[in-house]
């Protein structure tokens, strides 16, 4: 699916011909958004465009790290822009042709970031008068503002996960913790190549020294992405900690708890044990009522110094 914006006046539907016509006449700038491509705009992509066919398969393959490679007449950038799918993490692949007349964006799923900057420019057309240098900078600083918000629902998701913890650790609790580590780490894997990316933007301006500022905008929100991440990945690794310190507390005071009531029992035992032996001079003499009021007395007088004695020690 195409969607076509003009930044100088009108354009027809972008199709192949209408497309290579612009391009022979070289006076009409336009930003090209191709989702989902199939044949045909591989087609349209290679002989139409003459873009590289590397940058074709890179296309294909998908599983491409962000960066920034300039070919003759145009640079080529892959970005990554992430949401969530569920309870899992998305992280979709974007790649960009810039030049100084057009832009093209190439994505296999639906970006709704990029759907929202077509709204705006279509609400206003005053941004679509800018240059293709210019769209270049608000698609990729949409996709790179995309994180935050993932990394914000991270930050929410490990407090919420902290809290649990204390309260009451389960396996569910370190699932979740394990499936956001290895998200964070993910996104950080990305955000390092992105930074480098846009470091590189910041001194190339793509021909056009008046997006620098603007390049290095979005460098300093990457560069806050990614102390953010680092930040999350401490934050969870102590989460992780906090989860099997609780852990194994709870299970001290489980052991601790059962060794007591097995302490307490073990005098009984004896007791009973010993008063229970078959001897005949043994059970001649306690067939008294009193001895068995003594037996009773002496297994609770015995509980009773072990209790004492246990809390007096902090056992219980």
């Amino acid at each position: 699916m195409r969607q076509l914006i003009a930044t100088k006046g009108p354009l027809n539907e972008p199709t192949a011909d209408a497309l290579a016509a612009s391009l022979q006449a070289g006076t009409q700038a336009f930003w090209l958004d191709i989702e989902d491509p199939d044949e045909s705009d591989y087609t349209l992509l290679e002989r139409t465009f003459g873009f590289h066919h590397l940058t074709l398969e890179d296309i294909r393959h998908q599983n491409q790290r962000p960066k920034l490679e300039e070919y003759e007449g145009y640079v080529f950038a892959v970005m990554f822009a992430a949401d969530w799918d569920g309870a899992d993490l998305r992280i979709r692949e974007h790649h960009l042709y810039i030049t100084r007349l057009y832009l093209v964006s190439v994505h296999l799923e639906p970006s709704a970031e990029l759907a929202q900057l077509r709204e705006r420019l279509r609400a206003t057309p005053e941004l679509t008068k800018r240059t293709p240098g210019f769209l270049f900078y608000l698609v990729v600083d949409k996709l790179v503002d995309s994180l935050f918000v993932v990394l914000d629902r991270i930050d929410d998701e490990t407090d919420v996960l902290q809290d649990q913890i204390l309260e009451r650790p389960t396996n569910d609790i370190l699932s979740k913790i394990s499936s956001l580590k290895r998200a964070v780490v993910n996104l950080r894997k990305v955000l390092g190549a992105q930074r480098d990316l846009f470091q590189r933007l910041t001194s190339s301006n793509l021909g056009e020294p008046e997006t620098a500022i603007y390049f290095r905008d979005v460098h300093d929100h990457i560069v806050r992405q990614y102390e953010t991440v680092d930040s999350l990945r401490d934050i969870l690794t102590g989460a992780m900690d906090i989860y099997l310190t609780t852990v194994s507390q709870r299970l001290n005071d489980v052991m601790r708890r059962l060794t007591v009531i097995a302490t307490l029992f073990m005098p009984l035992s004896f007791i009973t044990g010993f008063f229970g032996m078959n001897f005949g001079w043994l059970v001649a003499r306690i067939t008294e009522p009193g001895a068995f009021a003594l037996g009773i007395s002496l297994m609770l007088a015995t509980i009773a110094m072990q209790f004492l004695y246990f809390r007096r020690r902090g056992w219980v």
